[in-house]
Order: structure tokens, then sequence, then C-alpha cells
């Protein structure tokens, strides 16, 4: 099992957290991003840079992951691919997609974006709170507690 990261909008207590929980459990984790970024020095931390433009790092995480593998991401169209490959999608803010919810967020996310194109203010997501930083550690914790041997 591995760990792919859509870093672009990863926060970076995140990409911490993830980074501390790839020392401490020898899980190779690599950080797909069009923009460069800093990283730890460790065998199991790992950077690729893919080219700047729509969905490119979704479809580099799409094509790269196997069954198994958990993929981090706010994006919830690329968690829908992750899925379909039987792997495993969480975001940031601690919630892991499944095969049950992902069909509903999907709508949901297809419906803002429409309100959106037509003009409406939808607002975004709210701001990262510790709690959520918090809850996104407990359910990295939980799911490779399950899933790494």
């Amino acid at each position: 099992m591995e760990i792919l990261v859509d870093a672009d909008a990863c926060p970076n207590p995140v990409k911490q957290v993830l980074f501390r929980s790839a020392v401490r459990l020898k899980i190779t984790t690599t950080l797909y991003a069009n923009h460069t970024l800093t990283i730890p020095k460790s065998p199991f931390v790992k950077f690729v840079q893919v080219p700047g433009g729509f969905d490119v790092v979704d479809h580099k995480i799409v094509e790269l992951v196997k069954p198994g593998d958990l993929v981090i991401t706010a994006d919830i169209p690329l968690a829908s691919g992750v899925i379909e490959k039987h792997a495993h999608a969480l975001n940031p803010r601690g919630e892991m997609y499944t095969k049950e919810n992902i069909q509903q967020r999907l709508t949901i996310r297809n419906y803002m974006e429409d309100l959106r194109s037509q003009g409406e203010r939808t607002g975004g997501p709210a701001p990262l709170h510790p709690r959520d930083i918090q809850s996104f550690a407990n359910a990295l914790d939980s799911f490779l507690a399950k899933n790494h041997k």
C-alpha cells in the first residue's frame, strides 16, 4: 500500500501529519503537484511535479493508483476515480470517501458548480480548523491500523 497525495491544495498541517506517518510506519507517500514543494528528506516521502493544466494532477493519480492504495484529496471527482480503481480516498478534514457516499458527494458538487456557473455566489469551504487536522490524523491512523501491514 502507498499513499498518494493531491498536494496542490493539500493544507500544510495535513502534509505534516502525512510526513510523520510515512516515516513512522515506513509507508511510501508521494505528493503530486504542478508546482515545486518542499518535502522532508526521507526514503518514504517523495514528490512528483506534473505539468500545469486542468486536472493534470488528478489524471496522474488515477493513472498510478493501485487497489488498496490511499489517496488524500478534497477533489470529489478524483476521489470517485480512485474508488472506481478499488483504492481508498480520504479528504484533508478526515472524511473517508466510499462507494456508499461518493455519488451523493458528486451530485452536490455538480449542483453547486451549476449554481456558480449561473452567477450564484455559493462561498467556499470553511477555513481549516485544528479540529479538522485532528479528525484527519485520527482517520489516517485508523485507516493505517486496519490496512497497513
